[in-house]
């Protein structure tokens, strides 16, 4: 929402804290004074959250007058249209996509265990694909001196050399 700090809705904010944010704090047209004034949609944040996750479907659900965003969007622009009814939508729109969201991570706060498991099953897995690019890395750059005493004996050569 902002470089602000609080100007944030994350995947795990309560239905309450979603609806306070978005009513609150969420930017939309500060020349939209009066529901008859025509907005503007550039760095209007609420119509850049709808036009990311708003389907013509939540229409049919939360605000079957009209079809689709586009729709909306004009009624906006000409005036007409206020802020509050733009940012009830949001919010609907907001629970809809955060519910099952919610509802996995609840799941994997309950089986810390797992999530812990998974995680070092996937570091065990990174690791061993990182290390073999690693050493491809290190043999290509003539760096793996460990595995290749050769490169000790070559370097040695080129400082004396260097220094005499």
């Amino acid at each position: 929402m902002s470089k602000s700090l609080g100007n944030c809705i994350y995947l795990s904010d309560s239905p309450s804290t979603v609806k306070k944010q978005v009513n609150g704090r969420m930017f939309t047209d500060p020349m939209h004074l009066k529901i008859e004034d025509p907005g503007h949609l550039e760095g209007n944040v609420v119509f850049t959250y709808l036009s990311a996750l708003c389907k013509d479907e939540h229409f049919e659900r939360y605000l079957p007058d009209y079809k689709n965003l586009d729709e909306m969007k004009e009624h906006y622009c000409r005036g007409g249209l206020g802020d509050g009814t733009c940012k009830k939508l949001l919010i609907n729109v907001l629970e809809e996509t955060l519910e099952p969201i919610r509802k996995e991570r609840a799941k994997w706060e309950a089986d810390i265990d797992s999530v812990y498991d998974i995680l070092a099953e996937g570091t065990k897995k990174a690791r061993e694909k990182t290390d073999a690019t690693l050493e491809r890395v290190r043999a290509a750059m003539r760096i793996d001196y460990f595995k290749d005493r050769s490169i000790i004996k070559e370097w040695d050569k080129i400082l004396k050399e260097t220094v005499k």
